[in-house]
């Protein structure tokens, strides 16, 4: 018989899908079953037709769409001109994570799961819905899917006969070996390559932009340190529009690169070659330049400041000798172990580095080959862009919340990207971010008539800012803004500028400061406050109506605002208020883009 293939092809925005992705792998090839795992873009769709054996693992990204490396894939799966049988020969399995606190819960799952069944693949099993709101996490979905997946799976594609499982407390071999030389090679220029001229900056081939202005926008006396920066981008070919994000990759800091290095009794300055132990492995990462030193791979390719995930411990469990500590660590990837790994790991957010340093016995053992098994690579960050080009040429800003806070442990935690991008100073002499430009999900109205109605508390006014600047720059004057923050004299964000526009009559502005008296008053009560303006513009004058900002309980208390501001206005009942926001939000006239 011949040996299955299992592909495992997955859809992940933030690096958790590709984690479930690559554990499943790792859980064939104990089941002594070959094996691939790849991104669904840049796997070649087409062959799809021809493979017997695929687990589809996809997240959902904001309002129900696939994330950025399926939507390739996405679009070529849907076409019409599909002939219904042409995946017959295909089983297969679809497992979708989501979180069930968001309107649109695993929409990309249950959406593909359909469209395969409709193209007439064999479903395995029912579509895995696994959600971060469950008590145990995504795992109190996965850990049972994958357990009937491999029953069915194995009956179906039984293992070559003879060969027992790979248990779980053996190693399985690393995905890449390293080659250490003995010089450093000549002419090393591992950073910042400037993108050929052609070429638009991307995710493998960023421009270097060097930051000219970082300036701190919140009052000294303010808990929170939030940041106006602006990168120059002269020469770069990048054009964006009013909602659209600027990427980039973080780098760990300096004392957590020397910590680790010091750990595994790394010298920062050698340099390596790697090679891929398996042809089921994809070519060495693109983003590592081959030779790589020591210093680039720990400084801005591996995530050792993040939360680890279980997979980590899966993995680190296998090299420990000590009794004590390899008990604790086979608990942490056990599913019944979920509970006090939380406690242990997400509640006090316990990054990657810190476990090292709890688990010395075995951090000692661990071989530099499983390097690229153990840690993730650093994920790209996104920023709404807060400027536009037509105001500002040249020129990307943002507004940018510098991550701190206090946990059970003693050292304060602290973002990796905003914490990085406010240490940087360009009074002190050039400093350069790599980064790139992609469409946001935010889209304003092309008709120079139609106004725009923008609630966007806290750093949420971000992309507002950028769309008001180009509209005013187009002579487009329709323009509201409802802008929230805790004190008038602390963290009121562009004010003088919002004060000039104002006075020019490019926009009304609506403000809320909740602590500046007794009762808080937010953004959604000044919705309500403004009914006659709302109904004007939304009912008479085709208005498009949009929020920003964090995902907590803002967007739907001013849903909710808005449903009244309807009920009051037009005298229409709540069911045709609940109407007439979903025919909105269908044509594009509501839309809203939040972060949790």
């Amino acid at each position: 018989m011949s040996i299955h293939t299992l592909l495992v092809l997955y859809g992940s925005q933030t690096g958790t899908t590709q984690d479930t992705a690559e554990r499943i792998g790792r859980q064939a090839q104990r089941r002594r079953m070959r094996f691939r795992v790849e991104a669904l873009d840049t796997y070649n769709v087409a062959n799809l037709i021809s493979e017997s054996l695929v687990v589809f693992v996809c997240s959902t990204t904001g309002q129900g769409d696939p994330p950025d490396n399926m939507k390739k894939f996405w679009r070529f799966l849907f076409r019409k001109s599909l002939p219904a049988d042409s995946l017959c020969r295909l089983d297969c399995a679809v497992l979708g994570l989501g979180d069930s606190s968001y309107p649109k819960f695993n929409f990309v799952a249950k959406k593909l799961y359909k469209r395969l069944l409709q193209l007439g693949a064999n479903m395995l099993q029912p579509v895995g819905l696994a959600d971060d709101q469950h008590d145990l996490g995504p795992d109190g979905v996965i850990d049972p899917w994958l357990l009937s997946f491999w029953q069915k799976t194995l009956s179906v594609y039984p293992p070559p006969a003879g060969l027992a499982p790979i248990r779980e407390e053996e190693k399985l071999p690393p995905r890449y070996v390293f080659h250490f030389l003995d010089e450093v090679p000549d002419k090393q220029i591992e950073h910042l390559q400037t993108p050929d001229n052609k070429a638009l900056p991307a995710s493998l081939q960023p421009f270097p932009a060097r930051v000219v202005f970082n300036q701190r926008v919140t009052h000294p006396s303010h808990f929170q340190d939030v940041r106006h920066i602006e990168f120059d981008i002269t020469g770069s070919n990048i054009q964006y529009n009013a909602g659209d994000v600027v990427m980039m990759r973080p780098c760990n800091a300096a004392e957590d690169v020397e910590q680790f290095c010091q750990l595994l009794k790394l010298d920062p300055e050698r340099y390596f070659t790697l090679t891929s132990t398996d042809s089921s492995t994809a070519a060495v990462p693109a983003r590592l330049p081959q030779p790589c030193s020591v210093r680039f791979l720990v400084e801005q390719f591996l995530d050792i400041s993040a939360v680890p995930r279980r997979s980590f411990f899966e993995v680190l469990a296998t090299f420990a000798t000590n009794e004590l500590e390899r008990e604790k660590l086979v608990e942490f990837s056990s599913a019944q172990g979920q509970d006090s790994l939380h406690s242990y790991c997400n509640r006090p957010r316990r990054t990657a580095l810190e476990v090292l340093t709890d688990f010395p016995h075995t951090t000692a053992e661990l071989s530099i080959d499983y390097l690229l098994d153990l840690f993730p690579e650093i994920q790209p960050r996104s920023f709404s862009i807060a400027s536009s080009l037509l105001q500002h040429p040249d020129r990307i800003q943002i507004l940018l919340a510098v991550v701190k806070y206090k946990t059970l442990l003693l050292k304060p935690r602290k973002g990796l990207c905003s914490s990085w991008l406010a240490s940087l100073e360009p009074s002190k002499g050039d400093v350069y971010v790599p980064l790139w430009v992609k469409k946001g999900s935010l889209r304003f109205p092309h008709d120079p008539d139609s106004p725009v109605i923008m609630v966007g508390p806290g750093t949420g006014v971000a992309p507002f800012r950028s769309a008001i600047q180009e509209r005013a720059a187009l002579g487009k004057m329709a323009n509201v803004l409802f802008f929230g923050c805790r004190s008038e004299s602390k963290d009121f964000y562009c004010r003088s500028e919002w004060e000039e526009k104002v006075q020019r009559g490019h926009m009304i502005l609506v403000t809320a400061f909740s602590r500046d008296q007794e009762d808080k008053i937010y953004v959604q009560h000044r919705v309500k406050e403004q009914s006659k303006l709302l109904w004007d513009l939304i009912a008479k004058k085709n208005a498009f109506f949009y929020i920003a900002g964090n995902a907590k309980q803002m967007p739907t208390s001013v849903c909710d605002a808005l449903k009244e501001v309807f009920q009051k206005e037009g005298g229409i009942s709540e069911n045709q208020a609940n109407e007439m926001l979903d025919a909105m939000e269908k044509t594009g006239r509501f839309q809203s883009e939040t972060w949790s």
